[in-house]
């Protein structure tokens, strides 16, 4: 398989990252005014909700994604994500009632949950040996593309709103009325774009090998495949596994794109200037991502996972520590920032890779839908906690956690991963 094709179809592949991205993250910009809207603006339990229920259907996604994927086959799995995204989306924008708003993120937590674990598993199954680190950490780049996407184009559609003003005044707005419904509508474009290019790529070679060789294998809701995984042949990979998976989200990184709002005003700054914020944080993490990219086939694996536990644990102490003395400004900015450009260099792309690198082919469909389903569950404690930490320990105690957090992570990778770099995936 030539090259040239081969990035072209991994490039079609990681744009279920876009839309997981996109979809993941343009909540955060839409949250203030679908608040308003559906007047849950003075609940926490309601706010918690509306974040964590995408993530429930992440779970749902991750959890089938491992059995549809080895019974269909990755490339026509890869059409069903983008259909979902589409009808989601529009859903959601539609949405006139809190509940049905609830349903549609839950469909497109679906979406996501199939799109995080099966670009990634595709990608690897397609490229060569020598640039798989880099095409998988090319799923993660086109996750943050997404990210930015969201965050620029809320910036855009939302009108400006003056410093101080009233939940009741946002919901009569333009911004409360429809402009976070057309933040919901935009994915629909790219989601059709999605769907017609995968018409033009291959099926994995790797699962037409496993379907040639009769070893089909069942995703985590039951058969053979999940309880050969849980064996005790495979009892260190899948610890392994699923603590990279979940680690990845409770380092807290991901509460600043969730929860963007509470975090920089927080910090001093009003609506207007948060959504400003927001596309500066989405800037540093597309270009540390790039960083990413190029590092992570010369670097290997584990020292950007050293890298990423060790430099956010500090970088999360001192925030925590100016929260806790009301330090304002620009300073806190550029905190938020280096934490974003430490996990976007690191964590963020490196545990995709991992997760698709260090199972061998007869259990990787299983391994990677298991392990990314532990990643959505440890995202949707993440988020829905956030509201109640932060309410009861302030920001400066939330962070504080996070710090402590990823130094448990520093220590477990120090001693209990494996460099994987170069390896045959076949064979791992």
């Amino acid at each position: 398989m030539k090259r040239t094709f081969v990035y072209f179809i991994c490039m079609v592949a990681a744009l279920g990252g876009l839309l997981f991205g996109y979809d993941w993250v343009v909540i955060g910009g839409a949250k203030p005014f679908y608040e308003a809207y559906f007047g849950i603006a003075d609940s926490a339990g309601d706010q918690g909700l509306a974040m964590t229920t995408a993530l429930i259907g992440c779970m749902l996604g991750a959890m089938v994604c491992g059995s549809l994927a080895d019974r269909m086959g990755r490339r026509k799995l890869l059409m069903v994500a983008a259909i979902v995204f589409i009808l989601s989306a529009y859903a959601t924008g539609a949405a006139d009632g809190f509940g049905a708003f609830l349903v549609a993120r839950l469909f497109g937590g679906v979406g996501i949950g199939l799109a995080s674990g099966l670009s990634p598993m595709y990608i690897a199954e397609v490229a060569p040996a020598d640039i798989r680190g880099r095409m998988v950490s090319l799923n993660q780049m086109m996750i943050v593309l997404g990210i930015l996407a969201a965050q620029v184009i809320n910036w855009l559609i939302a009108d400006p709103m003056p410093a101080g003003i009233t939940t009741e005044a946002i919901a009569q707005s333009w911004n409360g009325q429809s402009g976070w419904r057309w933040m919901f509508w935009m994915p629909v474009f790219p989601a059709a774009a999605f769907l017609i290019l995968a018409f033009f790529i291959p099926e994995s070679p790797r699962w037409i090998a496993m379907r040639a060789a009769g070893t089909k294998q069942a995703g985590p809701s039951s058969g053979p495949g999940l309880r050969q995984l849980f064996s005790r042949q495979y009892a260190r990979l899948l610890g392994l596994g699923l603590f990279i998976a979940v680690f990845q989200q409770w380092c807290g990184t991901n509460v600043i794109f969730n929860y963007a709002q509470e975090v920089f005003h927080s910090a001093g700054y009003e609506i207007g200037d948060v959504l400003f914020n927001i596309v500066v944080t989405g800037i540093a993490n597309v270009v540390f991502t790039v960083i990413a990219i190029y590092t992570v086939d010369r670097l290997g694996r584990k020292p950007l996972m050293l890298i990423g536990a060790g430099g956010l644990s500090l970088i999360y102490a001192v925030l925590g520590c100016c929260y806790f003395l009301h330090v304002t400004g620009v300073g806190m900015i550029l905190l938020v920032v280096a934490a974003i450009a430490c996990y976007a260099m690191t964590l963020g792309p490196v545990t995709w890779v991992l997760i698709s690198e260090i199972f061998p082919d007869r259990i990787r469909g299983v391994a990677v839908a298991t392990c990314t389903f532990a990643l959505w569950v440890g995202s949707s404690t993440l988020t829905y906690t956030f509201p109640f930490l932060n309410r009861a320990l302030g920001s400066y105690g939330t962070f504080w956690i996070y710090s402590a957090v990823c130094a448990v992570g520093f220590v477990f990778f120090k001693y209990g991963l494996r460099e994987t770099k170069g390896q045959d995936l076949g064979k791992a």
